[in-house]
């Protein structure tokens, strides 16, 4: 015989009034679910926000404009053809120093390689293509003694702006040289540079040069 005490009966009455009605879900269950609801509620616009933040992130901004590829152009072939070049007969003395300055002369002007010449070799060279030609012999300029002149490296330059380019000739040598730059070789003095130390060299200074080469 199984005896029920008095502290049995009252967990067993309060078991039975604390029974929930039928149908109903238990207390703790439903809690816990509302607690998953409210998760899931609070997750799934924090999940979207990510998404869209992330989309956005990886988008091509259409305000930033891909750089244009610049074309490329094919270089011009450059002639290694003889240049036409004149070569009137010279005396004895200005023929010596014309052929120990183009002897003088470096294989390349400025990056612009030596071209043979059609005469002449032994006072004339050329450069590139189009041809920067140097002249050695050619007759003294003339000048009014206010025009500008330009020394470079110890020689003195008369400068004349032509149309189709710049010609330098020297004022102070016992033979006169002249550098023809055309226009499409950036015409400046810069191409005087390297050949004066040549010229210096080869080429002795006349014993009164111009005013206009002192100052």
């Amino acid at each position: 015989m199984t005896r029920v005490t008095g502290a049995d009966r009252t967990d067993t009455e309060a078991a039975e009034n604390r029974t929930d009605p039928p149908g109903s879900t238990p207390r703790g269950d439903r809690t816990t679910r509302q607690a998953a609801l409210w998760a899931t509620v609070i997750a799934l616009p924090l999940t979207l926000l990510v998404g869209i933040l992330a989309a956005t992130s990886l988008a091509p901004d259409p305000a930033v404009d891909k750089p244009t590829p610049s074309p490329t152009t094919a270089a011009r072939p450059q002639s290694t053809a003889p240049v036409e070049m004149a070569a009137p007969v010279l005396a004895e003395r200005p023929a010596t120093l014309c052929r120990a300055l183009l002897s003088q002369l470096p294989a390349t002007l400025r990056g612009l390689a030596q071209r043979p010449v059609t005469a002449g070799p032994e006072q004339n060279a050329a450069y590139g293509d189009p041809a920067v030609t140097l002249a050695c012999g050619v007759p003294a300029p003339t000048f009014a003694p206010e025009a500008e002149l330009w020394v470079v490296n110890g020689v003195c330059w008369l400068p004349e702006q032509r149309s189709d380019g710049l010609l330098l000739t020297t004022v102070d040598r016992a033979a006169a040289i002249r550098l023809s730059i055309p226009a499409a070789q950036s015409p400046t003095l810069e191409w005087a540079a390297p050949v004066a130390e040549s010229i210096v060299a080869a080429v002795p200074s006349v014993k009164n040069p111009p005013s206009g080469c002192l100052s």
